[in-house]
């Protein structure tokens, strides 16, 4: 919530600085142009919001991305207009398919100029409004601060996403009232009752089957304790999706992999013989769903998931709880503590036995082979606490394959979108959020070219960073599709 006090007449500039300072705002990552320089003007003149230069605007999303998944945060980004807003497209697509909270500021022309195809000029509020939770343009200065801290709200409300705010150039220079504003601790509204809590754990308690499927809103909801708490109570196995690696310790024996049709033979077995999914922060996407097509999962599928729109979207369910996977959790641990139940242990001792069915890849050349690099990499960091980025193809697909990962221990990929040049920039964002932390990232030759201008970023701001590129000298996924295919 923030309270209003100590109203003050200032300029545009000057209350969009403080407005995002009062929201909390310690990094913004831009790249500059004429539109807005009146606000890199202000950022200039203060020092407690840092800027991050990139060398793309697609970059400076990916790194707020990479910046907001390893805080918890809302990520900022500072554009100009015209070109410098639409380059920024790919990369909130690719946030508001992964659900990571963004708030990106666009430069606009005059409020005079709007729809006369003005010098740089170019309706991003129409182009971005398909993959945005919202989008607002700011023609009166007297709207700046409202909607800056309304854009910051739906951004991480419900489940996070991107929001596009464009700001015409006149708004500035005008000046209007500014109310210094205090943050204090909003208080999140779960709309699941305590007999929907117990309904839906009396379900799975009654099941001979069951399994948990951990997505990526586990990480959003920082549940993963109480994730690991409510699978050890009752042995259940945890399987997850892409986004939900890390979610679940892969070295824990209630782990049998991730799903999908890049994922293990353990996790996909364990999901078609289960008689209770329960599916928590996980889409289903088609990269899942294509492996189960002859299987109706709707009669044995429970859907925990803060989004509403989410519940029967892939996979029809009878039963459901929408709301914050951290609460719901912890609510079914407090319940289960005072109750008296039998384990599932027979049923997870037939899950550990299907890890022997998973394929182990060797070498079928005397030349090293891309996951044995990848499984060296594991080797030299498998005691440490960091954080992964991978961009995206064949090396992705190793990389989650052959790499451990836990509550600490994470990788950011890009997911819904598949944005070859996200994780370079997605590393530096981490490496901003978190300096003392080890950041490495995962690339091939084809995706590294993408943000390759990064490495300037990178040297200008000396970063904790490692790339590990993997140079086949082709796009690997797009070759091995077509030699498939011919």
């Amino acid at each position: 919530m923030l309270i209003g006090n100590n109203i003050k007449t200032m300029k545009g500039a000057e209350i969009a600085i403080e407005t995002l300072k009062d929201l909390g705002v310690d990094t913004i990552f831009g790249y500059p142009g004429g539109v807005v320089l009146d606000l890199y003007d202000k950022l200039y003149n203060q020092s407690d919001i840092k800027h991050i230069l990139v060398r793309h605007e697609q970059s400076a999303v990916h790194a707020a991305e990479g910046y907001a998944r390893a805080t918890g945060k809302c990520g900022v980004v500072l554009v100009t207009s015209g070109p410098g807003a639409t380059n920024t497209v790919s990369g909130i697509v690719n946030a508001y398919m992964d659900g990571y909270p963004l708030v990106v500021l666009t430069g606009q022309v005059f409020k005079s100029l709007i729809g006369t195809d003005a010098f740089q000029e170019a309706d991003i509020c129409d182009i971005t409004k398909s993959c945005t939770k919202k989008v607002f343009q700011v023609t009166d200065v007297s709207d700046l601060q409202k909607t800056l801290i309304e854009a910051f709200s739906i951004a991480m409300d419900g489940k996070k996403g991107p929001v596009v705010v464009d700001l015409a150039k006149n708004i500035f220079s005008e000046s209007t009232e500014y109310k210094n504003l205090v943050n204090e601790e909003a208080v999140l509204a779960l709309n699941v009752s305590n007999a929907d809590v117990s309904r839906v754990l009396n379900r799975i308690l009654k099941a001979s089957k069951p399994v948990i499927v951990s997505g990526g809103g586990v990480s959003h909801s920082s549940a993963e304790d109480e994730l690991y708490k409510f699978s050890k109570s009752l042995n259940i196995p945890v399987v997850d999706t892409m986004m939900g690696l890390g979610t679940y310790p892969q070295n824990d024996e209630n782990y049998l992999g991730m799903i999908g049709i890049f994922g293990d033979t353990s996790a996909n077995r364990t999901l078609k013989v289960a008689d209770l999914i329960v599916s928590i922060g996980a889409r289903f996407n088609d990269r899942i769903t294509c492996m189960f097509k002859d299987v109706d999962f709707s009669d044995k599928f429970i859907q925990i998931d803060i989004n509403e729109n989410e519940i029967s979207r892939v996979i029809s369910t009878k039963d459901y709880l929408i709301g914050d996977a951290k609460e719901i959790l912890f609510r079914m641990n407090n319940e289960l503590s005072k109750l008296s139940f039998n384990h599932f242990t027979s049923w997870m001792n037939s899950c550990a036995e299907l890890k022997s069915l998973n394929v182990v890849r060797h070498r079928n050349t005397n030349l090293m082979h891309s996951f044995e690099v990848i499984r060296k990499i594991e080797e030299f960091t498998k005691n440490q606490n960091l954080i992964f980025t991978s961009e995206v193809g064949q090396h992705q697909l190793w990389a989650v394959q052959n790499l451990s990962f836990s509550k600490n221990r994470k990788i950011f990929v890009s997911g819904g979108s598949g944005t070859m040049g996200f994780g370079f920039p997605a590393a530096i964002g981490a490496c901003v959020a978190n300096p003392e932390t080890q950041v490495v990232c995962i690339s091939g030759d084809g995706s590294f070219q993408m943000g390759i201008h990064e490495l300037a970023t990178c040297v200008d701001y000396n970063l904790n960073l490692k790339i590990m590129i993997l140079n086949n000298g082709y796009l690997g996924m797009v070759r091995q599709l077509q030699e498939k295919n011919s």
